[in-house]
């Protein structure tokens, strides 16, 4: 089956509430998370809410990776979009579950932009030079 994207659907439960309330670590393991998954990354934007959580995006070439952050209850909610079949999503599952140390992790994988035979296939690793990534 060929289709546009994966979106990966992550319930990150039972994790380190001190990992999900450090907006310097949850950034960095969604920048991280991204690397590994082989994305190219165009911009990042996280925000810290009072008292407590954290909601963010790492805007990739390829779609996107969100998060939104409950450490009172040790709960993420996180997104992993990609395009094509260059980008490794699972990789980036499976780096965050690891990071935020969580004990019940559940990953639910959906198929975007389903192709018929008929359709011609797309590239979706962008090279050139009209692009700047972030590093």
């Amino acid at each position: 089956m060929h289709a546009l994207g994966t979106h990966l659907l992550i319930d990150l439960k039972d994790c380190n509430p001190g990992r999900l309330d450090s907006i310097k670590d949850v950034q960095d393991a969604m920048v991280s998370a991204a690397k590994k998954a082989d994305a190219t990354i165009v911009d990042v934007s996280f925000h810290e809410f009072n008292p407590i959580g954290i909601s963010g995006m790492v805007i990739i070439a390829e779609s996107h990776l969100s998060i939104h952050t409950w450490p009172e209850y040790g709960y993420a909610a996180v997104d992993i979009f990609t395009c094509g079949d260059q980008i490794k999503p699972q990789e980036a599952a499976a780096y965050l579950i690891e990071r935020f140390e969580c004990k019940n992790p559940s990953v639910s994988e959906i198929k975007r932009g389903i192709l018929t035979p008929f359709d011609k296939q797309l590239p979706h690793k962008i090279s050139g030079t009209k692009l700047q990534a972030v590093s």
